[in-house]
Formats: structure tokens, sequence, C-alpha cells
């Protein structure tokens, strides 16, 4: 079969489209034809063998993909050959074929195709469960979205509005913030043409309830000081290479919570209201994945290097099969 393959740590051009052995089938495990993969920042970091865990080279990169069940394990249940399913793993995702634990899938609803499938799983799925259960966002709150272009960012500007939120916008272009307003976004923010903090005091003179932050680096403490009393800035990733240094006399001054987001800390029952949500507002197309880009298999660098440059607008798609 056809897979991009790590075989080396570095930049997306170490990445090659190679003919690799088929991923042989174990017990529990489900085989998915791969139609539609997408491509998030901790694939980059991966590649690059900077992100927390590293995986062994050579491997195939890419955790998010949609396609066609096409062998079940016999001791694996909930699936038949031809159901249409989603999934995420840590790598693996880029080829043809991909070989993951049943319980890892889900179905994919009728109408939906398989890119804005792969496109809607993780990035959706973060942005939903932090707004829903970490920074526990109520119709007319005030929220920042920093990172406002990217796949969680862009996810969040939607399910915000979708939650009655007013929400300010943050990213580093015009084309991004336009994009951005389509989907929701009520005040936008160019941090990149002036001083961000009194930007944004322009826009919220009474302070946010919230931040939702995936970027990290220079933009945290402007917007970590924009919050009103009591406010919970949220850190989700660091979309900028750069790990923030707060310092801790905000917090304490302003009387705000400073929280991180993982799905294992959210409660079991808060995660399947949660889920159950989101899967309604997707099956209703109340809210869709905006896909900024989509690349054929063989062009898998192109890919990589655009959301390693931070120029992904939404979320970038690899195509794997015709749609």
């Amino acid at each position: 079969m056809k897979a991009a393959v790590c075989p080396a740590y570095g930049s997306p051009d170490v990445v090659r489209v190679d003919d690799v052995p088929t991923p042989p089938l174990a017990a529990g495990q489900v085989r998915v034809q791969v139609g539609a993969a997408a491509v998030n920042f901790p694939d980059v970091l991966l590649v690059a063998g900077r992100y927390q865990i590293q995986v062994p080279v050579p491997f195939v990169p890419g955790s998010e993909f949609a396609g066609v069940v096409s062998e079940v394990s016999s001791d694996a249940d909930g699936f038949a050959v031809g159901d249409r399913v989603t999934g995420a793993g840590l790598f693996g995702a880029f080829a043809e074929q991909v070989c993951v634990p049943a319980a890892g899938l889900a179905r994919i609803p009728d109408g939906v195709d398989d890119r804005t499938a792969a496109a809607f799983g993780v990035a959706h799925r973060t942005a939903y469960h932090t707004l829903r259960s970490v920074a526990r966002i109520q119709a007319g709150d005030d929220v920042i979205v920093l990172g406002a272009g990217g796949g969680v960012g862009m996810a969040a500007v939607q399910l915000a509005a979708a939650l009655g939120a007013r929400v300010t916008a943050v990213a580093s272009s015009d084309e991004k913030l336009a994009v951005a307003a389509q989907y929701g976004g009520d005040a936008l923010v160019n941090h990149a043409a002036g001083d961000l903090r009194a930007s944004l005091r322009e826009a919220l003179p009474d302070g946010a309830h919230a931040v939702l932050d995936p970027v990290g680096g220079e933009l945290s403490e402007p917007a970590l000081r924009t919050l009103r009393r009591g406010g919970r800035f949220v850190t989700i990733g660091y979309a900028s290479g750069v790990i923030p240094r707060i310092p801790l006399n905000l917090v304490l001054v302003k009387g705000v919570h400073v929280l991180g987001f993982q799905f294992q800390d959210i409660a079991p029952d808060e995660f399947a209201r949660n889920e159950t949500e989101l899967r309604e507002l997707l099956v209703t197309a109340a809210v869709q994945p905006h896909i900024g880009a989509v690349y054929p298999l063989a062009e898998v660098r192109a890919a990589l290097h655009l959301v390693a440059a931070g120029r992904a607008v939404g979320k970038v798609v690899i195509e794997l099969r015709a749609p």
C-alpha cells in the first residue's frame, strides 16, 4: 500500500511516500480503508521528534482519519465490513490502510463525507470539551480565542458562538480573521498588526470571561491580562512552539483561574453529554469544519509545511480516495 513515511526526525521534507507492507490486523482491531486524513500540528512535532512522546522511526505520520471498514478481527465488536468510520491515534493515518482498536472508532453520520468527518474530530472535540467542561462557557459570556485561524481555534470560534458566547477572535492575518468572522467571530484582532493587549482592552473594556489558548508564546500573557476577575484561562497547546511564562502575580491580583485541557480529565458524565451534543451539531450541520486546503497523498510534505508554518486556515486534509 502507499503511505507517507518518516524515516528520520526532521522537517516535513524528510517525509516521503513509499510502498509499504499492509499493516497486520491484531486482536480487537479493525482495518480501515482510509478516504481522508486531517493534518494536525502534533503531526509536525512527531516528524521533528519534538512532541512530548517520541515515535521510533521509521513510522507513518498522521493522527486523524475517516474511511470504510474493510476487515474486522474475530474479537472486535461493534463494526462490520462496509461501515463508514472515523478515528484518531498517535500515528499511522497518512496511509491507504490503517489498523486500529475497534474501541477507538466512531460511525460517520449519514450525509457526512470523509473530508468533513476527518476534519471534524480532534479539533472540534478538543474545542467543545474545553468550552463546556473547562472554561464552562455560558450564553452571553465574552470569550477570547487565540489562534482563531487554525484548526482548534476556528472550531472554538464556531462552537463558542453556537453556545451563545460573544467571541473575540485573535489571529495572525486579516485572511484568517475574515474566515473566523464567517463562523461567528464578533470582534476581530490581528495580533501581527499592533499591541495585542491594547487591542483586546479596546474590544473588551469590561474584560473577558474566558480565554482559549492553543498557541502559547507571546500571545498568552496579554490575553490573560484581559480577563475579568474570576475569569478562566485555558491552555490547550503551543502551536507557536514556545511555552509561555506567566507572571503568577497576575493570577493572584486578578483572581483568575489558569487551567489545562486533557481529554482524560473530563468527568465521564460530562464527556458523554459533550460528545452527544457535538455529534448533534454535526448531524444537523449547525457546525461544519472549515477545510482550508486539500492535498493528495503525494503532496503530504506540502500539507505538513503549511501547518508547520502557521499558514493553514482551518483544517488541512490529505485525500486518499476520490470523494
